[in-house]
């Protein structure tokens, strides 16, 4: 279904972000590209939704392809009107709108006409029952949970294949992340839906996925089901905090992983 090969990517004509990044995600799947601050995750998202231009940052050698149509050269409305939504980290919100209002806003380029588009909000209440509740409340006074209830909601306005999820428990305590989580999830499984999700949290993120790549300085440094990496010492010892033995490290032993990182050799 999407198809990143070998792609290298460059802001401002002279700063290398990524190096030779290639990853896939088949239909149905829920893929998690996982990473420390800093890694080149955020920048994958955006070459994939045509965001990337925006911010001075181009391909520069490789290609993206969705349903076998190269798309790097699209622009982001076009990306879009193929069927890839992004949902950016920071839950950006119309914070003067109201969560109906902001919801609307992910409809606006479709031509189906507004019983679709009435259709698909009652879809997103399914999921999101506490967003009808407060459907007329002015966004910006939402909690951190309820904003990204609404800004994964908005994308489902716009009846994505392929969700693009930028770090969702960004912010959020954990029993909020486990129920963003559980959603996420059902939206998969019951729609259908093709997700590739951007998660600091490796715990919840491989617990949610079927595939995953890991991902260091701007290059995918090792890939793999999920349940699989979940097991793989590294993983456990570098984003787990786990010993060999299944016991807690402490985060001054942790943070120095990249001294004897296995899988960089």
């Amino acid at each position: 279904m999407l198809k990143v090969n070998n792609i290298e990517v460059v802001y401002n004509d002279v700063i290398l972000v990524l190096r030779g990044v290639t990853l896939a995600v088949e239909p149905g799947q829920i893929v998690a590209l996982l990473g420390a601050n800093g890694a080149g995750k955020s920048t994958t998202l955006k070459a994939i939704s045509g965001l990337l231009r925006t911010q001075q940052g181009d391909v520069t050698r490789g290609n993206i392809e969705f349903d076998g149509q190269r798309i790097d050269r699209q622009s982001p409305e076009a990306i879009v009107r193929r069927g890839i939504v992004q949902v950016l980290e920071g839950r950006p919100l119309f914070q003067h709108l109201s969560v109906e209002e902001n919801l609307h806003t992910g409809a606006l380029f479709r031509r189906d006409g507004a019983a679709a588009a009435r259709e698909d909000l009652e879809r997103v209440y399914h999921y999101f029952p506490r967003l009808r509740e407060f459907r007329n409340r002015t966004s910006g006074y939402l909690s951190g949970g309820e904003q990204q209830m609404v800004v994964i909601g908005r994308a489902l306005m716009s009846r994505p294949r392929l969700m693009l999820l930028d770090e969702p428990s960004l912010g959020l305590a954990p029993l909020l992340v486990q129920s963003i989580f559980e959603i996420i999830r059902r939206i998969n499984q019951e729609e259908g839906m093709s997700i590739l999700l951007v998660e600091q949290n490796a715990n919840v993120a491989l617990q949610a996925a079927d595939r995953a790549y890991v991902m260091e300085n701007g290059r995918i440094v090792l890939d793999g089901p999920a349940d699989q990496l979940a097991q793989n010492a590294d993983i456990k010892e570098f984003y787990l905090g786990l010993t060999a033995v299944g016991e807690r490290k402490s985060y001054r032993d942790v943070k120095h992983y990249k001294r004897r990182k296995r899988w960089l050799g």
